[in-house]
């Protein structure tokens, strides 16, 4: 099935701009990201910038010819966490063409959260804010929430590295970038909490003292003090990535 959609309320340049997939796909702007499947370009619409993300490929392996194409997991997977209550770049259009049946190209367009910067580009460049135990429980207790309101809906997002979360410049965190992500149950999903939280760790034992580790996994939890159960996991999450790093 193809089809285009805008978001109510989009404003009336961004319409014109982005009135269809073949529009969308003639646009030029500023280069972001590229891979083998897709590429990110920034466009000024009406005093806005927007973030234009192009697919030509359904996903890599299996996925190009079966299950869901990637840009549509991406755009469903962020309007579930709106829904959720969960901050995100907002999804102004989004849709695919196939022909006969098969994924031909697709695109999802965000509007920008201006006076951001993803909490990797924080790390590799030393921000004092991760040295501001203020600021970082700020990050933390939202970050916590956030993550197991995915879990909690059996949903993992399955790349939750520190690339992936965006700060304002008052300290509000929203998570960007989730095409990988998907509902699983049972031992499936325990597995993927795992890797979630063994995302989040592994630059987080680089920058943060292990106690602020400890409560964001506390936060995480809803609970003040750790239990038996507790341990069995964080010693998962701490093997992970063990011999791949």
């Amino acid at each position: 099935m193809s089809g285009w959609q805008l978001a109510t309320g989009t404003p009336t340049e961004a319409v014109r701009a982005f009135a269809d997939l073949p529009t969308v796909f003639a646009l030029t702007g500023e280069a972001i990201a590229s891979d083998p499947l897709s590429e990110v370009i920034r466009v000024e619409c009406g005093g806005l910038r927007y973030y234009v993300k192009r697919y030509w490929a359904a996903g890599k392996g299996l996925r190009r010819f079966l299950g869901r194409p990637r840009v549509k997991a991406e755009w469903q997977n962020l309007r579930h966490f709106a829904r959720w209550g969960i901050p995100v770049a907002p999804v102004v259009a989004w849709g695919l063409e196939r022909r006969g049946g098969a994924f031909l190209r697709g695109a999802l367009i965000t509007l920008e959260v201006p006076n951001t910067v993803d909490m990797a580009a924080m790390a590799a460049n030393n921000d004092p804010r991760l040295s501001d135990r203020h600021w970082v429980a700020r990050i933390s207790r939202q970050l916590a929430h956030a993550t197991r309101t995915l879990h909690d809906h059996h949903f993992a997002h399955n790349d939750l590295k520190w690339r992936n979360l965006l700060i304002n410049e008052d300290g509000g965190l929203f998570l960007i970038d989730c095409p990988s992500g998907a509902f699983w149950w049972g031992p499936f999903l325990r597995r993927r909490i795992i890797k979630d939280l063994a995302c989040l760790d592994k630059v987080a034992k680089y920058h943060l003292s292990r106690t602020q580790r400890l409560r964001f996994y506390l936060q995480y939890q809803r609970r003040g003090r750790l239990i038996p159960a507790d341990r069995v996991l964080i010693a998962q999450v701490l093997e992970y990535f063990e011999g791949r790093e």
